[in-house]
Order: structure tokens, then C-alpha cells, then sequence
């Protein structure tokens, strides 16, 4: 057996040391609730009555008070007037008095009270410049809110005090770095080949259009596709004809489930057409049986639920069984403002027509 000498292709990868630390902030977190009984009582002078602060409450080893005035913050040109005052105030003599010598953040929040109606929407302030809100809720939107019940209401205040901020050496002080794998980019190269159209071998028309696609992607993307390309269907079509024909979708929506399909992610689009693509999306996604686009789609809609998307979303969720969707859509019309407004939509009457199933419920929210 004859020698041989190590190649440069045989030595070893090269290795790097590294060495890590990390920024640690230590913050310390607390809360206390300001109960106000007697609110009506509290906006009867003109000037907002007294300026009253809460008991002391300790976070971060330092004592704070919560301030409130009902009727602005008191000053002269009354700017502020029919607004509620919301101040933290540093009580500790330890740091001079001087808040801005404590790092801290300042977050007030409305408390629902229980009771049997829906709670209302969420409100709160937060600040980490500043420790006062002169404008937090004017008194006529808090009686409003659903928040005053029996002529009282509750405030949250959560305070985050930075206590130390340090520099740590990592557990590990030295790694061997051989290669870290970025990211997956399998959908950015399949985006480009379906940008490029190389290899395409099956065309799809819609609506006047055309899509050049792959019926492997297709295939592995959608049960259904994989049906029409591959199984009886595909068997069954005339002159083993290469063209698929997509009937009841728009060239545009098809455009976006193709993109989603090569790219997992959905194309961008302008702000007012969120939830109307989200909707016609959902349908496709559904009808294709693409569980993870239709998940997106229900849940783009779930956070774009109003008066003038209410009816078309609940009868989505009814006929393609979008239950968290159709939890948000009644939560939504659980406020009778709100029931008000969808019922004077023009897409409220197609929803009773086609989605007879949930007259009892609607009938029950309008009672």
C-alpha cells in the first residue's frame, strides 16, 4: 500500500472563538388599583374639586402615589376642563423628592367591573418620558365606557422600576463556532422560480388570466391540487390538456393564494383591502384545504372586525366553520351600538338570509 499525503480538501473546518456577554436590566414590576367610589361627587366643583392622591405603595424599594382630579389639572385657562388627571407621584425622601431620579415606566389602565354585560374595550395610557396624564378620559366618554358602574370606577397602575443595569459574561465564556445555518430561504428560491416561470409546466386559467405554475409545488401545497393534478381527475381530463380552469375567484385573489403557496406568506396589499382579501382568501383557502392560509386569514379578521365587516365576517365563519371568528363577530355585537350599526349594513340581510342557523342567537343580542 502505497502512502499518501493530506489534501487541503481533508484538513479540518476552521473553528472561531467567540466569547458573549449579555446587558442585563433588572426591573422590578408592581401594581396598586385606585378605587374612585363617588364619582359624581368628585366632578361637582368647577374647578374639579381637590387634587387627591392614593396610599403609598412601594415598587422597587421606592413609594409612589397615583394622583387624580376630575376636572383637568387645574390650571387657569382651563384647557383641561371635563378631562380626568392622572399623575404618579414619587413619595420616597430618600432620592429628594426628585422622580425624574428614579428609572421607571408608568402604565394606567380602566378596570372592568364585573357585572353581566360584556366588558368593554380595553383603555390605557403608558409613558416612560413623563409620570402625568392631563388628558387620561374625559368624564363624559367614562360614563360612557361601561366602566362607571353604581357611580364608581377603578384604575390600574402598573409601575416597572429599573433598578440596576450591568453586564454579564456569558455561562460559556468560549464556544468552538464551526457554521450557524441562516434561516430557511426554501421560500424565497421557490418565489423566484415562480417569478421566473422556469420549468413551469401546467398553466391556470382564471377570469381572463393565466398563471404559469408547477403542479409538483401545487401538489405538495394543496390536497386538492394534488387530486386534480395527480389523482382521477387528472386522469380523467380530455387530450391530457396541461390548462386548469378555476371558476367563482378573482384573477387578483388567485394571484395572492399562488404567492402564498410558493412563499408562505402573504403578498402585501394597501391598508383599506386587509380584510376584504383577507375574506375572499379565506373562501380559497378553504375551498383548496390550506389550513395554515386559512388560520391567517381568520385570524386577519378576527382583528379587523367593525360595524362595516361584521355581517360578511359571522357569515364566513358560519359557512366555512371559523369558530374563533365567529366568537369575535358576536363579542363585537355584544355592545348594542355596535349590533345597531352592523344591523343598518347592507351585508346584514344576506347574513340572516344565508346563515339562518344564527337568527337565534342575533335575535337574542337584539332583545
Amino acid at each position: 500500500m502505497s502512502g499518501s499525503s493530506a489534501s487541503a480538501d481533508d484538513a479540518p473546518p476552521p473553528t472561531t472563538s467567540v466569547t458573549a456577554s449579555t446587558i442585563v436590566a433588572e426591573v422590578v414590576s408592581g401594581l396598586h388599583v385606585l378605587k374612585i367610589d363617588g364619582f359624581s361627587q368628585t366632578i361637582g366643583a368647577s374647578d374639579g374639586g381637590s387634587y387627591i392622591k392614593s396610599s403609598r405603595f412601594v415598587v422597587g424599594g421606592h413609594g409612589w402615589r397615583v394622583g387624580y382630579r376630575a376636572n383637568g389639572n387645574g390650571d387657569d385657562d382651563g384647557a383641561d376642563a371635563g378631562w380626568i388627571s392622572i399623575a404618579l407621584h414619587l413619595d420616597d425622601p430618600n432620592v429628594d423628592g426628585v422622580i425624574n431620579g428614579v428609572k421607571a415606566r408608568f402604565k394606567i389602565s380602566l378596570l372592568a367591573a364585573a357585572h353581566d354585560g360584556s366588558p368593554p374595550p380595553p383603555r390605557s395610557d403608558q409613558s416612560t418620558a413623563t409620570r402625568s396624564f392631563p388628558r387620561f378620559i374625559t368624564a363624559k366618554a367614562l360614563e360612557e365606557s361601561g366602566y362607571l358602574v353604581g357611580d364608581s370606577f377603578s384604575l390600574r397602575c402598573d409601575v416597572a422600576v429599573v433598578k440596576d443595569i450591568r453586564t454579564e459574561d456569558d455561562a460559556t465564556t468560549v464556544k468552538k463556532l464551526v457554521g450557524v445555518p441562516p434561516p430557511s430561504d426554501i421560500g424565497a428560491h421557490l418565489g423566484r422560480l415562480l417569478a421566473a416561470g422556469h420549468g413551469a409546466d401546467v398553466a391556470i386559467y382564471v377570469g381572463g388570466e393565466t398563471f404559469a405554475a408547477h403542479r409538483c409545488v401545487l401538489a405538495a401545497r394543496s390536497p386538492v391540487f394534488m387530486a386534480e393534478l395527480f389523482g382521477p381527475m387528472a386522469m380523467s381530463r380530455h387530450n391530457n390538456e396541461e390548462t386548469i380552469r378555476v371558476h367563482d375567484m378573482e384573477p387578483r385573489v388567485f394571484e395572492a393564494m399562488l404567492h402564498f403557496i410558493y412563499n408562505d406568506s402573504l403578498p402585501e396589499v394597501d391598508d383599506g383591502e386587509v380584510a376584504a382579501m383577507a375574506q375572499h382568501l379565506l373562501v380559497a383557502a378553504d375551498r383548496y384545504d390550506m389550513g395554515r392560509l386559512k388560520l391567517i386569514c381568520e385570524d386577519t379578521l378576527c382583528s379587523h372586525v367593525d360595524a362595516s365587516t361584521a355581517a360578511t365576517a359571522l357569515t364566513l365563519a358560519e359557512q366555512h366553520h371559523c369558530e374563533r371568528l365567529k366568537e369575535a363577530c358576536f363579542k363585537f355585537m355584544e355592545n348594542p351600538s355596535n349590533l345597531k350599526a352592523v344591523m343598518a349594513s347592507d351585508d346584514f340581510l344576506h347574513l340572516t338570509r344565508s346563515c339562518s342557523s344564527l337568527l337565534k342567537k342575533l335575535a337574542k343580542l337584539a332583545a
